[in-house]
């Protein structure tokens, strides 16, 4: 056993010592080393990561930018697209109208055109019975101027209610005491195509009578026969 007082124990307690203190020494450096590496690469990853945010924030900033621009875009679109349907429907509303209105001018110009043609229909009908009158007349004329003494003439009317050509019809013969005294008749055609009686001299009140026999029979003959019989019998009152 060694004593406490041998030189070469103090030796080697002091060299133990420091070979501990030195691994001591070299554990501390290790962990100051990987302490320092440990920071390093935490700043570098914070710094990354930041990096990372920033670049992150940014993106988000240009992407809420272009959302917000669609948006407004999408907006706008929005109005003109109500803008245009708008100005649709006036368009279809306008073509509507017009349309309604080509028909209503359509009927108008079919009414006109039915009308045109019973106005053609109608004046012919009357030309005809007119034609047919005037064959009468002439008839008529033959007839009394040979055997009776009559007298036909024609003028023209001047006045707002008679208008136009009408004859008179002179009767002589009639006045036994006077035979070429004139009694007369003056006549014409209305719109209607009917016998009109004007005036007589001397005035017959049985006239209004005879004129509608008239109309209703068109037989001119008998009509001049009765009124030459009415002033035969106004003559021997």
């Amino acid at each position: 056993m060694m004593s406490i007082t041998d030189p070469n124990m103090s030796d080697r307690f002091t060299s133990a010592m420091e070979e501990i203190h030195n691994k001591e020494l070299k554990t501390y450096t290790d962990i100051i080393d990987t302490t320092t590496e440990l920071a390093q690469s935490h700043r570098q990853f914070v710094k990354s990561a930041l990096d990372t945010c920033l670049k992150k924030c940014k993106d988000d900033d240009i992407l809420f930018e272009t959302i917000q621009t669609f948006k407004k875009d999408l907006e706008w679109k929005k109005v003109a697209l109500k803008e245009k349907r708008q100005a649709i429907s006036e368009v279809i509303s306008e073509i509507q109208e017009k349309d309604m209105q080509k028909e209503d001018i359509i009927q108008k110009i079919e009414k006109l055109k039915e009308e045109q043609t019973k106005r053609k229909e109608l004046i012919e009908s009357q030309y005809k019975a007119n034609k047919d009158r005037l064959k009468n007349l002439q008839k008529a004329r033959l007839v009394f101027q040979d055997h009776l003494g009559l007298e036909v003439r024609t003028i023209l009317g001047k006045t707002q209610l008679v208008k136009g050509e009408k004859l008179q019809f002179v009767f002589r013969n009639i006045n036994p005491s006077d035979p070429d005294s004139a009694y007369v008749i003056t006549m014409g055609i209305n719109e209607s195509g009917s016998y009109q009686i004007v005036s007589s001299d001397p005035v017959l009140e049985c006239l209004p009578a005879l004129e509608k026999r008239l109309q209703e029979t068109n037989n001119l003959p008998a009509f001049l026969a009765n009124v030459r019989k009415e002033f035969i019998s106004q003559t021997r009152r």
